[in-house]
């Protein structure tokens, strides 16, 4: 089968709650550990689990975290978290392709279709698609949708990149001109406890954001910011402005270091807005996105 063979035909696994993630974590080292053989085709299943409900605490810690005021509108970034642990079940299911810690996710596009409130029941449902070439390797797909009495309301889709010895066969990018460094709205000092908060608050325990020796094993010298806090901080810049409905896009560029400074920008587009973070000194980009 080809690899970009999107399997459309799944079979649904009904769950009867949102699953713990500990044990996942632990199926997840498991999984890293070298030996195993993995096919290299998606698994064509679809997880659900309907009746979700949000714990506005948990809500409030998470406004608070990314920079977001408090409200009973969920940020169009919190379906992702709220739906983590079903994503990271099928990430880390044997018939996965990658092993889920050397993943690493390089864009994110959410659509919201109108605003979602905190005492909303949710459906969510996840499963990946779109397994493809990339010059480092390949990269596919996740999706999480969330539905409200029968009617999507929210989609997120997560694109990740399995980095691989030798050609993926992808286009190549032009690195030929590095762009200026580009004027910024704003500078924010991200302090070490950014990647620990946000740990606790998304679930995302992955030890690159959370520990200076976790990050070290994956060749990074100090921990860096989880990519979904990033977009999250620049949507709560742009709170008041953002549309009730409408699609979020970010390019994940060069990880930011913790602690550090970065330089937020954003712009009026013709049809929304276009917004940046990068590394005030150098103009070297951590992230590049749009609202439309």
């Amino acid at each position: 089968m080809d690899d970009a063979d999107d399997q459309p035909v799944r079979a649904t696994v009904e769950l009867t709650r949102l699953p713990a993630t500990g044990p996942l974590y632990r199926r997840a080292l498991r999984g890293a550990l070298p030996g195993g053989r993995r096919d290299r085709t998606l698994p064509a299943v679809a997880l659900t689990v309907a009746g979700v409900q949000v714990d506005r605490a948990h809500l409030a810690d998470y406004d608070r975290v990314c920079g977001f005021p408090l409200s009973d509108r969920l940020p169009v970034t919190y379906p992702h978290v709220l739906g983590f642990p079903l994503t990271l079940r099928l990430m880390t299911a044997p018939e996965f392709p990658f092993p889920v810690t050397g993943l690493v996710h390089v864009a994110n596009r959410i659509t919201a279709h109108r605003p979602v409130l905190a005492d909303e029941l949710l459906d969510l449902t996840a499963y990946a698609e779109h397994l493809r070439p990339h010059e480092r390797g390949r990269q596919l797909d996740v999706v999480l949708v969330a539905s409200a009495a029968g009617t999507e309301v929210w989609r997120g889709v997560a694109t990740y990149l399995s980095r691989e010895r030798g050609d993926g066969g992808g286009a190549r990018r032009d690195r030929s001109d590095r762009p200026a460094t580009p004027a910024s709205t704003a500078h924010w000092r991200v302090g070490t406890r950014v990647g620990t908060d946000y740990a606790r608050v998304s679930g995302d325990h992955n030890p690159i954001h959370t520990s200076r020796l976790g990050a070290r094993l994956f060749g990074f010298p100090r921990p860096i910011a989880h990519g979904m806090w990033t977009k999250a901080r620049c949507l709560a810049a742009l709170d008041n402005r953002l549309p009730d409905a409408g699609t979020v896009e970010v390019a994940f560029k060069l990880p930011v270091a913790l602690p550090g400074t970065i330089g937020f920008s954003a712009a009026r587009a013709d049809d929304g807005w276009d917004f940046a973070l990068h590394d005030p000194r150098t103009g070297r980009p951590h992230l590049a996105g749009t609202v439309r």
